[in-house]
């Protein structure tokens, strides 16, 4: 499962400990954020206390008007053993209740110069992109032309040289051998490298090249999304491959389904030139325009008109 803690928050956004460093490594386990102002107001029945908790100047402003006895209890019913965080904005004083709970109960007290608003987007787009589904699949990551490709297929069959050869044609590469894929929403799927092979590519009698060394720093991105998937397999003159282009299979790659072609492999044929094509075509294909759909529908007329001569 990923996880995020408040330690996180704090290397990412420069964000200030206030108090309660005690439970900086509570782990964050959603995206959503809650605002308290109606538990301010003393109503908890559904205290979202999971959540990380966002106090900006209406919520405080809120807690300045209450009673001393008022103002020690609802700091202490904010600050459970469950909640991750709260976090004020504007760079506002923390109350000193709510510096007592906080420390009582080892719940991190974070302080921003950012605004409210833009606080909680930053911090929603953040947990989002880190609490997102994972896995891993065993395959190359390319950039071509804007489409993320992610060529899969057996061991040995020729994925790194295939990228590499993709890699000098200008292409970049994202990652080799391990793709980290998230779900960032819901038909979103965004692969990225493990840290320790980030510009990797193994490259079998070679061993192991540095991308971004070799070819520069346009020759690698760190992540991208996952477009298309091509499978590479070893030629099999048994199977009947698909001539026309008519038929699309998908692959579902944890609740996404992705568009995926099969190409064969034997010597002669050029994987890289290949795949470069096969993701122009499938922007073509976005765009509207399939040549595979408008030769079957010339097909049809001309069969129509000669069943008309008839």
């Amino acid at each position: 499962m990923p996880k995020v803690t408040a330690n996180d928050l704090i290397e990412k956004f420069n964000l200030e400990l206030v108090s309660g460093e005690e439970g900086v490594y509570r782990p964050i386990t959603t995206s959503d954020i809650s605002r308290p102002g109606i538990e301010m107001a003393g109503f908890f029945t559904y205290y979202p206390a999971k959540r990380l908790q966002l106090l900006g100047r209406t919520e405080l402003s809120f807690f300045e008007q209450l009673g001393e006895n008022e103002k020690g209890d609802r700091m202490r019913n904010l600050c459970t053993y469950d909640t991750p965080g709260i976090i004020i904005s504007r760079g506002l004083e923390a109350p000193p209740e709510l510096i007592e709970a906080s420390e009582e109960n080892g719940v991190p007290l974070l302080r921003s110069p950012s605004s409210t608003t833009r606080l909680s987007s930053k911090l929603t787009n953040f947990l989002e992109s880190q609490l997102a589904p994972m896995t891993a699949v065993h395959g190359v990551l390319v950039d071509i032309y804007g489409i993320g490709v992610l060529i899969t297929g057996a061991s040995g069959v020729g994925k790194s040289e295939t990228a590499l050869d993709l890699v000098r044609r200008g292409h970049r590469l994202v990652a080799d051998d391990s793709v980290e894929i998230r779900q960032e929403h819901e038909d979103i799927l965004v692969g990225r490298s493990p840290d320790l092979i980030q510009h990797l590519l193994e490259i079998r009698g070679l061993g192991i090249i540095n991308v971004m060394t070799l070819f520069g720093a346009g020759s690698v991105r760190p992540f991208k999304r996952v477009a298309l998937v091509i499978h590479l397999e070893l030629w099999d003159q048994k199977k009947a491959y698909d001539r026309l282009g008519l038929e699309e299979d998908m692959l579902k790659i944890i609740d996404v389904d992705v568009p995926k072609l099969t190409v064969p492999v034997r010597p002669g044929r050029n994987l890289a030139v290949i795949i470069e094509v096969a993701a122009m075509n499938f922007r073509l294909k976005r765009l509207g325009m399939n040549a595979a759909q408008q030769f079957s529908d010339r097909l049809t007329d001309v069969i129509e008109e000669g069943d008309r001569e008839f």
